[in-house]
């Protein structure tokens, strides 16, 4: 048995939020890679697709998941909530944030296209992230790449850049507590006070271990964290393209992972 195979890739986007695969290319994928299981995270929603809390798609378990983003005052951060079911709470919020992503994006669009002097032929709509917007303008006449457009036009501090509307950290934890089975701290070591936002990790279930971060992290942090307060260590690509597997977790890691999920529902369409 390979004791290093990762078995679930638990952090995934698709074509609901900012990713480039449906659900179910991202199951189909899944499959070609080797993966057991794996987790459609999207940005501030959940799949439409997805009929149950974890599905079995042609032998692949696909959890249904979120990822939140939250105010903790002293940053925002990104929440994983895993086997979400539908709570008209959650539901609520969810148009709210999506309300504000359509405006946000409509916002980010008129500036780029009046300071490029073209259309990107985008059209504003809930999911719309800045990703979208950046292969719109990679794929323009203007002389811009993906990472370009970021760093040029519309990351935090660009001029086309413009602020949109997240939850209170309380009342993400409250609302994703109520609806899903674990919640989890996406990628500690993106944020910029690492510290702290593992501190808020303790009050939760799991914490982000196993993360394609492409820069030297002190993993032992987290897996200090780990035991101290009894999280649950997850992982996974946070993928946006068609790669997965590219970080995730073992079955060794995944076993108590396991137990919290629920069993999956055989998707027979």
């Amino acid at each position: 048995m390979d004791t290093d195979r990762i078995v679930a890739d638990l952090h995934a986007h698709t074509t609901v939020s900012d990713g480039t695969m449906t659900a179910a290319e991202l199951a189909g994928v899944a499959r070609e890679v080797g993966l057991d299981w794996v987790a459609i995270t999207d940005h501030d929603r959940i799949h439409p697709d997805l009929d149950a809390a974890v599905v079995e798609r042609a032998g692949v378990r696909v959890v249904r998941g979120i990822e939140l983003r939250v105010d903790a005052g002293f940053e925002r951060l990104d929440l994983l909530g895993y086997a979400v079911e539908h709570t008209t709470e959650l539901d609520a919020e969810i148009e709210r944030l999506q309300t504000d992503r359509e405006r946000r994006g409509a916002a980010i669009l008129d500036a780029v296209e009046e300071r490029l002097g073209l259309e990107l032929g985008v059209d504003p709509r809930p999911g719309l992230g800045r990703p979208h917007i950046a292969r719109a303008i990679e794929n323009s006449p203007a002389p811009y790449d993906y990472a370009d457009a970021f760093d040029e036009l519309i990351g935090n501090d660009g001029p086309c850049f413009v602020a949109r509307d997240v939850t209170d950290l309380e009342r993400g934890v409250e609302l994703l507590r109520n609806a899903s089975a674990i919640v989890g701290l996406a990628h500690p070591f993106r944020y910029d006070d690492v510290d702290a936002a593992i501190d808020v990790a303790r009050d939760l279930d799991a914490i982000e271990r196993f993360y394609p971060y492409g820069r030297a992290v002190d993993d032992a942090r987290i897996e200090r964290a780990a035991v101290e307060d009894d999280l649950l260590l997850t992982g996974g690509t946070d993928a946006h393209d068609r790669t997965l597997a590219e970080a995730g977790v073992t079955a060794e890691a995944f076993a108590p992972i396991r137990e919290r999920l629920p069993d999956p529902v055989v998707d027979v369409a």
